[in-house]
């Protein structure tokens, strides 16, 4: 498996390119749809989908689903006009040679997701270096969102690779002294 990060948006948001044998998918097309879409080549995309409701992690959504013909999903509890399909914990997404599993982590929005592909976690805006998500705008809980981290995500082996929402990435190894 490839991975591509591109920042996008006045927010930095990360959309990822996750690709395997010709396919792939598209995690959190936050913005700037055009750069996304360049990454994307020729790659026959299964599924766009975002870790979570808010705008700079799906703003480019409308654009990317035209122009590539794909579908899109999110956890029912972040269901927002835009996506075609709902995702549940522990829901299996096959490409190319490779599988995503769909981990539900409420914190940061009821609904928010992380995906993990063999020793890759896309944390969304879950688990950051140095902490977790704010847990102030609405839908939001702060109780909540260390219960996801300790529970399904320090459950993970140190060597995970943590792609964020925005900025740099990590590994639970380095996190876990935090929760």
């Amino acid at each position: 498996m490839e991975i591509k990060k591109i920042a996008v948006g006045n927010l930095g948001n990360n959309c990822y390119i996750l690709s395997s044998e010709g396919t792939g998918v598209i995690v959190d097309p936050g913005d700037e749809a055009q750069k996304i879409l360049s990454a994307v080549g020729d790659l026959e995309i299964v599924i766009i989908l975002a870790t979570h409701r808010h705008f700079d992690h799906i703003t480019a959504l409308p654009k990317i689903k035209k122009a590539l013909g794909a579908r899109a999903a999110i956890h029912k509890l972040d269901w927002v006009d835009g996506f075609d399909d709902e995702i549940r914990d522990g829901q299996l997404i096959e490409f190319g040679n490779d599988q995503l599993r769909v981990i539900h982590t409420p914190g940061h929005t009821p609904g928010g997701c992380c995906f993990l592909i063999g020793d890759v976690l896309i944390s969304g805006d879950t688990l950051f270096p140095n902490g977790p998500g704010n847990t102030s705008f609405p839908g939001g809980d702060e109780e909540t969102i260390l219960k996801s981290i300790r529970e399904k995500l320090m459950v993970l082996p140190d060597e995970t690779i943590v792609y964020p929402g925005h900025g740099p990435e990590t590994t639970i190894g380095m996190e876990r002294s935090l929760y």
